[in-house]
């Protein structure tokens, strides 16, 4: 069987990129053909998503792709994009850490389905942009009102490239639209909130046909007419969680980019009083399994603290940050990564250091200790999180995977290790374009199962070990030491 090409538009927070990975018998490779930035746009009422420029992005990647066999699209979650009538674009989509969500779940969507039954209905981690709280607060706009089709981000790529509508369900189940027992749109919910069912498109699955090229799309691009666009795990989370190499079901993942995604991976939802209250989620993933995890602020906090110091001429570069930081005294100072103070995009490293005076901790004045901090206390907040879904979901964990861009940190990797006491797989660090390059590929018949998928991940790519240290009681005495801030209502 010769190998076949696929082309996969990865679209992540900060940038966007097209790789090409070829799959065969036994083989899986992939190169970067195009990167591009992703850069938001501040406008007078909002922060917003320059989706246009990201549109040209993916073009010009499929340029540079040459031939490819399918294309697939995945992007972050629960932002999306609304067309009228006529198909057009109503506006610039929002941005989530936009600030119109903030307090509207209390205000506008909790007194109409309760938290509780809201949770026990969508599983959906509580956070104050998810999909149904961004609808709740521009209800009364004429952009909502006027609207006829809302996209998802990956839905809106992909009805640009084909012209075709529909909602991909790992995406469309982050909404707080989605049943998460019957895997369909939640009647429930969008009749208490006054939602418009025809709102939202049919859905699909991982591996269904999306449509093909649009003419004028070819005709820019060079592919050929007819290229199919095949529908992927398009939240990059779940792709990225094809892409674990386990090789058993008690493993536990840690997706680190922009946000740490950290969890299990289920046969059923968890909606328990207890899992709520832990501010769990349960999203869907490939062949109908469930993403029990909870969004950790991520290396978001370093990449903002990096923003700000190049901005102030201090340096920025992060091989002697991470250098610095292990030179930097352990346990200093330590803070919740999921705080609300660290959420908005602006000045990190001084809102860590009021985070620590306001919390009574040494602060950090020097780039190595500020780094420090946030890495330790990531690490104790996927200890925190993935003991807690352990617990709530009766699993066993017998050893971690971190994939995506932060599992190259091999600080952090170490880190989780010694705060966990439990091994640590690093790598792929492309896991989200390799899962998507995965479903494609077998969608043409040329892997089988996810058990497959991920075997031919472990076979193909590098990977690496980390081994718990000896520093156990450092790391519980750190542990004790952070206390996380309450996200829900009790």
């Amino acid at each position: 069987m010769p190998n076949h090409t696929f082309a996969a538009a990865d679209l992540g927070a900060t940038s966007g990129r097209v790789i090409v990975g070829r799959v065969g018998p036994g083989a899986l490779d992939f190169t970067e053909v195009h990167r591009f930035p992703n850069t938001p746009v501040r406008l007078p009422d909002g922060l917003r998503w320059d989706v246009l420029a990201l549109h040209q992005g993916i073009l010009d990647g499929l340029r540079a792709s040459g031939p490819v066999d399918s294309v697939g699209i995945d992007t972050w979650a629960v932002d999306y994009g609304l067309l009228d009538a006529d198909g057009a674009l109503t506006g610039q989509p929002f941005h989530y850490r936009d600030a119109r969500t903030d307090g509207v779940a209390a205000r506008e969507v909790w007194p109409r389905v309760p938290a509780a039954e809201l949770y026990r209905i969508t599983g959906l981690q509580h956070l104050p942009f998810n999909t149904v709280h961004q609808l709740a607060a521009e209800a009364r706009s004429v952009r909502l009102r006027s609207a006829k089709t809302l996209l998802m981000m990956p839905d809106l790529f992909t009805h640009w490239l084909t012209g075709s509508i529909g909602a991909e369900e790992t995406n469309a189940s982050t909404t707080g639209l989605f049943d998460a027992h019957t895997g369909t749109w939640s009647a429930r919910v969008l009749d208490g909130l006054g939602i418009d069912a025809g709102l939202l498109p049919p859905l699909r699955a991982p591996g269904d046909p999306a449509g093909t090229l649009l003419p004028h799309v070819a005709a820019r691009t060079g592919q050929a007419p007819g290229t199919p666009v095949t529908t992927v795990a398009s939240h990059d989370t779940a792709s990225a969680v094809v892409a674990v190499p386990a090789t058993d079901r008690d493993f536990a993942y840690i997706s680190c980019g922009t946000w740490s995604l950290a969890g299990l991976e289920l046969d059923a939802p968890v909606v328990t009083d207890a899992s709520r209250e832990a501010n769990f989620t349960n999203e869907r993933g490939v062949d109908g399994t469930i993403r029990y995890l909870r969004n950790i602020m991520g290396m978001w906090l370093l990449e903002e603290c990096r923003r700000t110091w190049a901005g102030q001429g201090l340096p920025a570069d992060l091989p002697g940050l991470l250098a610095g930081a292990a030179r930097a005294r352990p346990f200093a100072a330590l803070v919740d990564a999921d705080s609300p103070d660290f959420l908005a995009p602006g000045d990190m490293p001084e809102r860590i250091r009021a985070y620590c005076r306001r919390t009574g901790q040494p602060v950090p004045e020097e780039q190595g200790g500020i780094v420090r901090c946030i890495l330790e206390s990531l690490a104790l907040a996927h200890r925190r999180a993935l003991r807690q879904a352990a617990g709530l979901a009766g699993r066993d964990i017998t050893r971690i995977h971190m994939v995506g861009g932060g599992s190259r940190n091999e600080l952090l990797c170490r880190f989780t290790a010694d705060a966990t006491g439990l091994p640590v797989v690093a790598g792929p660090a492309e896991a989200t374009a390799l899962g998507n390059i995965l479903v494609q590929a077998r969608a043409h018949g040329l892997v089988g199962d996810l058990p497959s998928m991920r075997r031919l991940v472990a076979t193909t790519q590098e990977l690496r070990h980390y081994a718990p240290g000896g520093n156990r009681a450092a790391w519980e005495a750190a542990a004790s030491r952070v206390v996380a801030e309450p996200a829900l209502p009790r």
